[in-house]
């Protein structure tokens, strides 16, 4: 099989997780024969760059040496506030030609600035979508998502959600098996799919002042399976329904349906992946009450239905030749 090239562009306040998290995928997916990436860095001049951070990262070359890749990603940084003109020039030039163009976080503001998302749906870091989209407006930019396709083109949430698109790339290039024994390695959290949100149902809602409210969150995520109307919740924190609603939504920035439609969608998507219970077992369990009603959430949240859910995203080793039970090399001491 043919190897994949990907060029990694470098540029002083470059963000180091944005490089390093995808290389390392695409590294580990190198090690099983047939599923190669040659893995390249490059920056304008050839020099070493600075990240944000403060680390210094040596590129193999200059951009202007570097041979023409399938993959070209962009990372972010906080070197996209201020871009080199010519760095901007040079993706305006070259990044139209490789099979595939990715940008991880903010790296996305520079593709914008050298015009390759006009008329593109994309997503980028959740403080930046909205100074992208009015900067950009022949750009759609969702803020949702941890990443989008579309096209050629694939744009990723903030950081992490770089190790994530790494991931669905491998999926794409090599299988699912490799792809998910790529990421229990890495040890992440298997492989969020794109459309799910960039923050989950504890991240997005703030945590309440008042005790009361408090403990109410915290006993919703620990008991999704149980009666979780307004009126036993309002009972819950010794408030009347309405003045529980009210103050559950000022304290929290959401109402105490959609909090608990949340947390129930990551419960019962968490159960999917990473057990063999059965969905209508997992419907009790997360409070759907039967399958039907856990099928019309998941389709409505995430475009998909509950079992095909699991086959994409939960692990079967023994259904793909390329990841079986024996000892990957992964997973070879070093």
């Amino acid at each position: 099989m043919t190897q994949r090239s990907v060029l990694v562009v470098l540029y002083d306040g470059v963000q180091s997780l944005d490089v390093t998290g995808p290389v390392e995928v695409f590294a580990g997916a190198s090690r099983f024969p047939g599923a190669g990436y040659r893995l390249r860095t490059a920056s304008l001049d050839g020099a070493p760059v600075r990240t944000c951070s403060g680390l210094v990262l040596v590129p193999d070359s200059s951009l202007a040496d570097a041979e023409p890749p399938h993959t070209l990603l962009v990372p972010g940084g906080e070197g996209t506030r201020d871009p080199d003109p010519a760095l901007v020039d040079w993706l305006r030039e070259h990044a139209p030609r490789p099979e595939r163009l990715v940008s991880v976080c903010t790296g996305a503001l520079l593709l914008a600035g050298a015009g390759l998302l006009d008329g593109h749906r994309v997503t980028t870091h959740w403080t930046v979508c909205e100074h992208l989209a009015r900067d950009h407006p022949a750009v759609e930019v969702d803020p949702d998502p941890i990443f989008v396709r579309d096209g050629r083109l694939a744009t990723s949430a903030g950081v992490t959600a770089g190790i994530d698109l790494a991931l669905a790339l491998v999926e794409e290039d090599h299988g699912r098996g490799i792809a998910l024994t790529v990421a229990r390695h890495l040890v992440v959290f298997l492989r969020r799919p794109g459309n799910q949100a960039q923050f989950s149902a504890q991240l997005v809602a703030q945590t309440a002042r008042r005790e009361p409210l408090r403990e109410v969150q915290h006993w919703i995520t620990e008991n999704p399976g149980e009666d979780l109307g307004v009126e036993a919740l309002a009972a819950r924190a010794r408030l009347s329904p309405r003045h529980f609603a009210r103050a559950f939504q000022a304290e929290t920035g959401l109402t105490p349906g959609r909090y608990v439609d949340r947390v129930r969608l990551e419960q019962a998507r968490r159960l999917l992946e990473d057990t063999t219970d059965g969905v209508a077992g997992i419907s009790r369990a997360c409070g759907y009450g039967t399958p039907e009603a856990m099928r019309r959430a998941f389709v409505k949240a995430l475009g998909t239905a509950p079992a095909e859910y699991r086959r994409r995203f939960r692990p079967h080793p023994a259904t793909d030749r390329r990841a079986t039970t024996r000892p990957l090399p992964l997973d070879r001491p070093t």
